[in-house]
């Protein structure tokens, strides 16, 4: 009995299948423990890989059946379909699954995946034909190369376009998180396939054949990596000063969020509007901003900001000027707001009223910065406001909301910087005050002077208190 063959393949399988089953189990229980990718694979394995092992290892080893037995055969093929299905797991699990952000494991498009897996599958399945059931494989590639000559001539447009994918992302122009512009189309790059590259865009998803791409020139907004410029055109009337013109376009711009930081705005007049009948100038604003998605919001708030900004200062963006301070909204403001504030009399208001006006800022939009003494003092009479301080770490703090019958700006009476900033939280509307038309009334008031000083300690100790919380 021990000079038998099958002896020792008997044994081999009665001790090698449990001892398998024992170690293996304990190994998929402490990847799963661990939330391993590699789990799957080894329970496959465990649970078919092995047992057919065993099986193939008792008809051909124990009981001395042929290899060319069909039943042989057969648990053979599916041992190797098995192996091949194993071989596919072990990829997926070793090279894309848990793939970390950003590396070129997860970049790798799914084209190079699906052909990696299907030269798997013809490798194992030439295998399998060749050494099981001895079909002679260079035979049957040439009538394949034949039948595929014909197929290719048949699907001539589909293997273009993947043959046009695969050009493409050898060369890699782009990446999948890129920001292409093709034609009129600007998109970032969520998928690449055999047929066709996904661009998702604003209102819906694009879907581009690779034939086009390999065709035609397409902008790859992500490269070099850097500030995306945004150039923005606008018209004022010849009659503005230009040098206020820009000031006011460059400084809207610098408060923009999608700013990228260390680049600044400029601004430049770029020569008269054609097609306009009138006289009127255009000018060229460009804006550093950090991503290619930044450049829609970014524009989208500059213009509405500058709408706001250009009637405040009186400038004619489009032709068009401000009517909105008319006397009637301004006298109702000061009875009703600065008034009862200043604890002004019936002369002290009619003096002011031709000195004050209505103005309105978008929302987001900054009404006072920190640390800059204020050129004007502002009475809200609709809207709310947001106060604001910077913290020591730099980041920036909300400090409480301000509603109508408030006022911001009043450390512009006592030529002090002002501690907090104030940004419009919705459409604001304001009654503003030159800082040198209410120093007389304050001067004329010491009382006044004495509360308004009180009020602005307040706001200090609420900016303070604010920073303690954080």
């Amino acid at each position: 009995m021990f000079g038998a063959s099958w002896f020792y393949w008997a044994v081999g399988v009665a001790v090698g299948l449990p001892a398998g089953f024992i170690i293996l189990t304990e190994l998929h229980r402490g990847l799963v423990r661990r939330q391993s990718n590699l789990a799957g694979p080894v329970n496959l394995l465990r649970n078919y890989l092995l047992p057919l092992a065993a099986l193939l290892a008792l008809l051909v080893g124990a009981t001395q059946i042929p290899v060319d037995n069909t039943w042989v055969r057969i648990i053979a093929t599916v041992a190797g379909s098995v192996v091949v299905v194993l071989a596919l797991s072990l990829l997926k699990s070793v090279l894309f699954q848990g793939a970390p952000e950003g590396s070129w494991r997860e970049r790798l498009p799914s084209i190079f995946v699906d052909i990696t897996r299907a030269l798997l599958i013809a490798v194992g399945v030439a295998l399998i034909l060749s050494n099981i059931w001895g079909v002679k494989v260079t035979g049957l590639l040439t009538a394949l190369g034949l039948g595929g000559v014909v197929v290719g001539l048949m699907l001539q447009n589909a293997v273009g376009q993947v043959v046009s994918g695969m050009l493409l992302l050898f060369e890699k122009p782009f990446e999948i998180g890129d920001w292409l512009t093709v034609a009129q189309t600007r998109g970032q790059v969520l998928e690449v396939n055999w047929r066709a590259v996904h661009l998702a865009k604003v209102g819906g998803l694009e879907i581009i054949p690779n034939s086009v791409l390999a065709g035609t020139s397409f902008t790859n907004l992500s490269r070099p990596e850097g500030p995306h410029t945004l150039l923005i055109v606008t018209t004022f009337l010849s009659t503005d000063p230009p040098d206020q013109v820009c000031a006011l376009l460059t400084r809207v711009a610098s408060a923009l969020p999608q700013l990228k930081e260390g680049v600044e705005p400029s601004t430049l007049a770029i020569g008269p509007a054609t097609q306009w009948a009138g006289s009127a100038t255009q000018y060229s604003t460009s804006v550093g901003v950090k991503s290619p998605p930044d450049v829609f919001s970014a524009k989208s708030d500059f213009l509405r900001w500058i709408w706001y900004a250009a009637r405040r200062e009186g400038l004619h963006l489009d032709g068009a000027s401000d009517d909105f301070s008319i006397p009637a909204l301004v006298e109702a403001a000061m009875r009703d707001v600065v008034a009862p504030a200043l604890r002004l009399t019936e002369a002290d208001r009619e003096s002011l009223v031709p000195h004050a006006r209505m103005v309105r800022y978008a929302v987001g939009e900054t009404m006072q910065h920190i640390g800059q003494v204020p050129a004007r003092i502002a009475f809200l009479t609709a809207g709310s406001v947001r106060l604001t301080a910077t913290d020591r770490d730099g980041s920036v703090v909300a400090v409480s909301t301000l509603y109508d019958g408030s006022f911001i700006g009043l450390t512009a009476l006592l030529r002090q910087p002002s501690f907090a900033g104030a940004h419009a939280l919705e459409e604001v509307t304001a009654l503003e005050f030159d800082r040198e038309d209410l120093d007389e009334v304050v001067a004329r008031k010491p009382v006044l002077l004495q509360e308004l000083g009180r009020v602005i300690d307040q706001q200090r100790n609420t900016v303070s208190q604010a920073h303690l919380r954080e």
